[in-house]
């Protein structure tokens, strides 16, 4: 069992940019931008289809109450990534650790993406942890050009439940605003804490919670949908899946952060195939040691 750490009489205030666009002599993705401690880019891989796949590093091994990070991504006409995390992002509890601040202070970070005509962003970081009283909020606002496609992913274990630790006091807020050509496409905010952990309407005493949003260029199929409901096959769990008026949103919640990365992942595999990509590959960041394709 690993230990909270003890209160931080000051807080990160992390950044990163990062900016992706098409080689002008192959068809091939390059990056550039930069970050501040703790945010800390990793070497990026260039796939066989040319997307750049990028990790990023939180150096300081988790937030604490106070701590804020903001990460903006653009992506010029044309451009595919795939952005990741290299572990688990883990947020320590604050609730009544502090005498100046007993209430607790909210972890926050705030996601901008943008991106041009024809780009394609795959937005894909590993899961996170909140510790028993932790406060955690995230703001992502994407805006999309034309013909851009932006999938993103967030999987959250509300306390070490392996421990015999809950949320308690704590609370996790998350906001995703998307917007194409200026007009609103998807407005998704949530919040669980308090009497929404065991509620039915809630999370209904699970642990973990998922969410998957595609904002596709087009509108989906009804096959695709019916498809990603039976990617579900032998995983533990309860997941839906409904249609956008442009892409999916899926959700989980159940005992496992490996069902729903499992499922999660195939859902990636029926979006890669439905617009006649190439397959994914896992991230060579990501600790699978078995493929949840199958």
């Amino acid at each position: 069992m690993v230990a909270d750490p003890p209160p931080s009489t000051s807080s990160w205030r992390g950044e990163a940019s990062l900016r992706f666009a098409l080689s002008p002599s192959a068809p091939l993705t390059l990056h550039q931008g930069g970050a501040t401690s703790p945010l800390k880019i990793q070497r990026a891989f260039s796939r066989a289809d040319g997307r750049c796949e990028l990790p990023l590093l939180h150096t300081a091994g988790g937030l604490v109450g106070g701590d804020q990070l903001a990460i903006d991504t653009r992506l010029e006409a044309g451009s595919r990534a795939l952005v990741t995390s290299v572990a688990a992002q883990k947020v320590y509890g604050s609730i009544g650790r502090s005498r100046l601040a007993p209430e607790g202070q909210w972890a926050r970070q705030l996601l901008a993406f943008r991106l041009e005509d024809g780009a394609d962003l795959e937005w894909l970081p590993q899961e996170l942890v909140l510790y028993a009283g932790a406060l955690y909020e995230q703001d992502s606002r994407v805006e999309l050009a034309a013909g851009a496609s932006w999938l993103g992913a967030e999987v959250v274990r509300l306390g070490r439940s392996a421990d015999g630790e809950s949320l308690g006091a704590g609370r996790w807020r998350s906001s995703l605003a998307i917007r194409r050509e200026g007009c609103w496409s998807v407005v998704d905010r949530l919040e669980l804490g308090g009497g929404s952990l065991d509620h039915a309407h809630g999370l209904g005493g699970a642990p973990v919670f998922g969410s998957l949003v595609w904002a596709a260029p087009a509108p989906v199929s009804e096959e695709l949908l019916l498809r990603c409901r039976d990617d579900r096959q032998g995983l533990v769990g309860e997941m839906a899946c409904g249609r956008l008026d442009q892409g999916l949103v899926a959700r989980y919640r159940g005992p496992s952060t490996q069902a729903a990365r499992y499922w999660f992942t195939r859902l990636w595999a029926r979006i890669r195939a439905e617009r006649g990509l190439a397959p994914p590959q896992l991230p060579r960041v990501w600790p699978f040691q078995e493929s949840p394709f199958g």
